[in-house]
């Protein structure tokens, strides 16, 4: 207030208090009503926070989110079947962003087939798999103490799923991005596999998703999805 030459008087007027009421705010450390401290704050240049701290609030802590159905402790604490039936279910869309994750056609040798059944019933199809000469991939398997193994599965699962290109309603993709999560989706629900420096995504905790409101968690990594899709090659017919 002395900075700016205000005083109890002429604040008081600004902001339509009693002059007393000023002076307790000065001299009491009195606080006013949030819409007073607000317009006060305006009139003086200064953040309403710095002058009446006890006016910030706290965001309350939310419980768990409604989305989050289940958290597994690691992705091999999980079934194959659970993340085959999670696909098997969708009839919209199904879309896969790993770097391999061959252990999925490892568990179920049927995996390219339920796929085209999933198509062919009218689900939209996107797989995108690590490009193993992309310097992603690589640094990868150097943080997971994994060498040359990241980028021969990711020419592995290349293979698998090769005999899909050019199947209607089915595309296949490599993207060379930076993986924080693998993620499994089968219309509004969707396993997460976060990923943890110098761990295997084996080793990595898993979250299952069903998707609630707009704008959740679940529409986050399907935006994520998303945006790394724009980024990734097809994969050409042979």
């Amino acid at each position: 207030m002395a900075a700016g030459g205000w005083t109890h008087a002429t604040l008081a007027a600004k902001v339509e208090v009693d002059p007393k009421s000023v002076e307790r705010w000065v001299n009491l450390g009195r606080v006013p009503r949030r819409s007073t401290a607000l317009l006060a704050a305006e009139t003086l240049g200064e953040d309403v926070h710095a002058l009446w701290p006890a006016l910030r609030q706290a965001r309350p802590a939310r419980a768990v989110s409604p989305e989050l159905v289940a958290l597994y402790d690691q992705r091999a604490d999980i079934p194959a079947t659970t993340f085959v039936d999670l696909l098997a279910q969708a009839g919209e869309h199904i879309d896969v962003l790993v770097y391999a994750a061959v252990f999925l056609h490892e568990a179920y040798p049927r995996l390219n087939a339920l796929l085209q059944e999933r198509a062919a019933a009218g689900a939209t199809i996107r797989i995108a798999i690590g490009d193993a000469d992309s310097p992603n991939v690589r640094q990868r398997g150097e943080e997971e103490r994994f060498g040359h193994g990241i980028e021969s599965r990711c020419q592995l699962a290349l293979m698998h799923y090769r005999p899909l290109v050019g199947a209607p309603g089915i595309e296949v993709r490599t993207h060379g991005t930076t993986l924080y999560n693998s993620l499994y989706r089968g219309d509004d629900q969707m396993l997460v596999n976060a990923h943890v420096w110098g761990v295997n995504a084996y080793a990595a905790p898993v979250w299952h998703l069903r998707r609630s409101d707009a704008g959740g968690i679940f529409d986050t990594y399907a935006e994520s999805f998303n945006a790394v899709w724009a980024t990734a090659s097809p994969v050409q017919e042979h």
